[in-house]
């Protein structure tokens, strides 16, 4: 609207609004506690009140349900009455949503496949770096607008914002592993709390003897008697 493009910013709200919309509907599905929808100067973001630990299947088909709402929206639209703006618009939200900066789904998708094969705390610093990476990458491709400076001045704000919360962020992952049963089937050994992965139960082998999950995090949280 800054722009005056206010063609332009009624089919983007709307396509993106039908976005947020596939999200919304699989979260409901899942049972997941949605607190917000922000809609922001390129797209929008459902803000979930929901553990950490929920299983990466639900946030994957959550994350994954959000294009796939659009396309079949802007298919039917197509199907009704053909129009290259509303073809246009709806290839340059998926483009950029998909890029791997936080907090776009590009970034969440990234964050899952790296929770698959590494560690919670790896993946998430990993994909804040990407983040910082890619926005490197953007500024000096991309001919400056106003809408790109507005763009990249708000996504670059958010990696600093989850690169600085990344140590709360891990203690809140282990404090739900505390306090709550988790019903993981798939077990692994390792050897620093550092390497915990999301989707499994640990056994923690130190100093020569094998430590549940719940006993390493019990010294870490539990301070009875304490000052």
């Amino acid at each position: 609207m800054i722009t005056g493009n206010f063609k332009g910013f009624f089919i983007f709200t709307i396509i993106t609004l039908v976005h947020e919309l596939g999200h919304i509907l699989a979260a409901l599905f899942y049972k997941w506690q949605i607190e917000k929808v922000y809609l922001l100067p390129f797209g929008a973001l459902t803000v979930f009140h929901e553990k950490i630990n929920r299983p990466l299947k639900e946030e994957f088909i959550i994350l994954i349900m959000g294009p796939l709402i659009q396309i079949f929206f802007v298919f039917l639209l197509l199907n009704i009455n053909y129009n290259h703006d509303i073809l246009a618009y709806s290839n340059l939200i998926l483009f950029f949503n998909l890029l791997p900066i936080y907090p776009l789904d590009g970034s969440k998708l990234l964050n899952i496949f790296l929770n698959k094969i590494t560690s919670f705390k790896k993946s998430h610093l990993i994909t804040i770096y990407i983040s910082f990476l890619t926005i490197l990458f953007i500024i000096f491709k991309v001919k400056i607008s106003l809408i790109f400076i507005l763009i990249i001045v708000f996504v670059t704000i958010k990696v600093f914002e989850e690169y600085k919360n990344h140590n709360n962020l891990f203690n809140v992952f282990l404090l739900e592993r505390y306090q709550n049963n988790f019903n993981f089937k798939k077990r692994k050994l390792i050897k620093n709390i550092s390497d915990m992965k999301r989707d499994y139960n640990h056994i923690f082998y130190k100093n020569g003897k094998y430590c549940t999950e719940k006993e390493i995090l019990r010294k870490r949280f539990d301070f009875k008697g304490k000052i």
